[in-house]
């Protein structure tokens, strides 16, 4: 029977690169994005590359919105934070660029998806390492949505599929994710990490994902694609 895996892409490092190892799995791959009200459409055409550079069977882009609630420079009025330096980060508060339950609610989707497709894995490139200190990226969360995922379907309940939330890269460095993803054939051109990008989508180099991105690649010793405005 065919392995089948529901991957969740942003269009950048990190999801990009669980998907190189989903596929890497065995796995036939369905990859999710979202249109939710983000700042800018610049990751969904990079999803859109991903998805025929990495051979999934099916992409979809689901339209949500989540600026009807806000709270987030994401999908708000509010300024995105901008640094000169990795080591200005602030990663013992939770930053203003959280997107309050996004995880929760495309792993949701996602869900849905796979108990269709009888898919018993959906992968999801969270790391508690270099990262922005979000609630929603942490195992415990993951664990406790797996349990969830089980109790909540269909295919759960009668155990024809026990879903598993697969987070290949949660104890990586972003350094470790992007070797990982170049040993995988990774093209890290076709991504972009930048939370506020101009009209041309080249990256602003000073966000948060920016600055991790920029550090990562020095890290790994690889040279970074990234256009950056500044």
């Amino acid at each position: 029977m065919t392995k089948r895996a529901v991957v969740l892409s942003s269009g950048g490092i990190d999801s990009t690169t669980a998907m190189a190892m989903a596929k890497a799995d065995g796995n036939e791959i369905y990859s999710l994005s979202f249109r939710y009200g983000q700042r800018h459409s610049t990751e969904l055409e990079c999803a859109k590359k991903i998805a025929k550079a990495l051979g999934v069977k099916a992409h979809r882009i689901i339209e949500i919105d989540l600026r009807q609630f806000g709270g987030s420079a994401l999908t708000d009025d509010i300024s995105v934070p901008k640094h000169e330096r990795a080591d200005q980060l602030d990663e013992t508060q939770i930053p203003i660029t959280y997107v309050p339950a996004r995880n929760t609610i495309f792993l949701a989707y996602a869900m849905a998806w796979a108990e269709v497709l009888k898919a018993a894995a959906i992968y999801i490139g969270v790391t508690a390492v270099d990262y922005s200190g979000y609630p929603d990226c942490r195992p415990e969360f993951i664990q406790a949505f797996q349990t969830m995922a089980n109790l909540a379907t269909k295919t759960g309940v009668t155990q024809e599929t026990v879903l598993k939330i697969e987070t290949p890269l949660i104890h990586y460095s972003k350094g470790q994710i992007i070797k990982t993803g170049h040993e995988l054939g990774v093209d890290y051109a076709m991504t972009i990490s930048c939370y506020d990008p101009d009209e041309q989508g080249r990256s602003c180099g000073q966000c948060d994902s920016c600055l991790h991105r920029i550090k990562g690649f020095d890290e790994a010793g690889i040279t970074d694609p990234t256009p950056y405005f500044q």
